[in-house]
């Protein structure tokens, strides 16, 4: 497992294809646009379906604020094009097969064996400026960004 990250911290750079196989890396974002970087455990599953189309209802939000939304999961890219395409999701996901980010991230499994869900908010310089860690309340991690990106 990587180191625990914290708020102030750099956000790790990382490189991944996203749900088109496009490539994908964090420091893409640098002094362009917040990021609002939330790993969640698999796609089409009522929990991260929830945490989804939650982000996306609330997309224009966070675009208005200069937030990109990047959601990452084990799945591959095409479950990844599925998952997107099925609720109209406008935001990027990507694919990190082998959790080699998540790791990065230090973010935990629940439960012993469920990958983890953490949201992360970064900001134009890439330093992170919360981190939001809670399995069970999925729509809480759209709701805790909403409020972090007013106040930064």
């Amino acid at each position: 497992m990587g180191r625990d990250l914290r708020i102030g911290d750099f956000a790790p750079d990382f490189v991944l294809k996203d749900q088109h196989g496009d490539i994908v890396k964090l420091s893409d974002y640098r002094n362009k646009a917040k990021v609002v970087l939330y790993f969640y455990p698999k796609d089409d599953t009522p929990g991260c379906t929830i945490e989804a189309c939650g982000f996306r209802d609330k997309y224009y939000e966070f675009q208005h604020a200069g937030a990109e939304v990047i959601g990452i999961s084990s799945d591959s890219n095409s479950s990844h094009f599925k998952f997107a395409s099925k609720f109209r999701l406008p935001f990027t996901l990507l694919s990190d097969s082998g959790a080699k980010v998540r790791q990065l991230y230090n973010v935990p499994n629940a439960f012993l064996f469920i990958p983890g869900r953490v949201t992360f908010i970064i900001d134009k310089e890439g330093v992170i400026r919360y981190i939001f860690n809670s399995q069970l309340n999925a729509l809480k991690h759209v709701n805790e960004a909403v409020k972090v990106l007013d106040s930064i």
